[in-house]
């Protein structure tokens, strides 16, 4: 992956600890988006090999979709629970040949092939971190597709559609603005990245994640570990819980969560009108009061100022009242999901 970096970094490309921070104009590059096509490489995602012959029945035991479903043509988004049904982990898992991938930030990669490994026991399974020979990049734009195929031939046409070329393969996300995964590796990376970068502005992640909470794509990282319960996060929304499939680790709480009644908590896209970055898992609190009622999934800088944040919280309080919703001194300002929460 040094490779890689080493590549981008005469390219202009600024990292901070792994991460891909811009290409010198980060105001610039967030002003881009809605005006023309993006670029980015995902270095900050860690992707997993789950192959064996029990692979399959494997994953359908601990994760909340059906991964029976992953035939090579489609992905998913699906959670990992612990025995509370509280997540660990959030994936878009894909079929690839005769393997699974599992796609996850990659700071929470190492325990969760650990505590994988630790349920395979007997099964012919094998877990393999796959993060240095798998390349990711971030394509985004509404003429982005015109771009796409040019280049690869065939493209995915629907939403979370996978499809695999002689070179890649690419995954068509959720969202109102036309967004793309390309997969490939170091032999073909290069000529892939320079042919994209012909029709696109190269951007760095804090621009791939504004776009990502606008979609209303949550992620959990090492400080939400354990968190939220699947729907807290709109895992449901997301198709990334599947009721229907049989047991796996933290089901019995994810159904119950479903079954029994509205549900009080979910995850709300916002605007914050302030000059420092939040964190994610920062708490939020109603003004003048101390009682946490929520607390942040996802950040990132907003192309008019401020900040855009994925945000768990009570529904009643994002309800007009006289309530407010703070995060430290700053007012949450609500805005409409892409989707329809139940």
């Amino acid at each position: 992956m040094n490779q890689w970096h080493d590549f981008l970094t005469t390219q202009g490309a600024i990292f901070q600890e792994d991460l891909l921070q811009s290409f010198g104009y980060a105001k610039k590059e967030l002003a881009a988006v809605g005006n023309t096509n993006v670029l980015t490489t995902l270095s900050h995602f860690g992707i997993l090999e789950v192959s064996g012959e029990d692979a399959i029945p494997f994953l359908q035991g601990q994760l909340t979709n059906d991964v029976k479903q992953l035939d090579g043509s489609i992905s998913q988004y699906a959670g990992y629970c612990n025995p509370k049904g509280r997540l660990l982990a959030l994936f878009l898992a894909f079929a690839h040949h005769d393997h699974l991938h599992l796609q996850m930030p990659k700071n929470i990669l190492e325990a969760i092939i650990k505590r994988l490994k630790m349920y395979v026991l007997r099964s012919k399974v094998v877990i393999t971190d796959k993060s240095n020979d798998i390349l990711c990049f971030g394509v985004a734009g509404q003429n982005v597709e015109i771009v796409l195929i040019n280049l690869f031939k065939e493209i995915p046409t629907a939403a979370k559609q996978v499809v695999t070329v002689e070179d890649a393969t690419i995954i068509k996300l959720i969202g109102d603005l036309p967004k793309f995964y390309v997969y490939t590796n170091m032999k073909h990376a290069e000529r892939i990245w320079e042919t994209l970068s012909l029709s696109c502005t190269k951007v760095g992640k804090p621009v791939w994640d504004y776009l990502e909470i606008q979609a209303g794509i949550p992620e959990i990282i090492p400080g939400t570990q354990e968190a939220f319960v699947p729907q807290m996060i709109n895992l449901d929304a997301l198709d990334g819980i599947n009721f229907k499939k049989g047991c796996y680790t933290g089901q019995e709480i994810v159904a119950r969560t479903h079954y029994l009644g509205k549900i009080k908590r979910r995850t709300l896209l916002a605007h914050i009108a302030t000059d420092a970055i939040p964190n994610a898992g920062d708490s939020i609190h109603l003004k003048n009061l101390e009682e946490q009622i929520g607390q942040i999934v996802r950040v990132a800088p907003a192309i008019s100022g401020g900040v855009d944040v994925l945000v768990e919280i009570r529904l009643e309080h994002s309800e007009a009242s006289s309530e407010i919703p703070m995060w430290k001194n700053s007012q949450l300002q609500f805005k409409p999901l892409p989707y329809t929460l139940n």
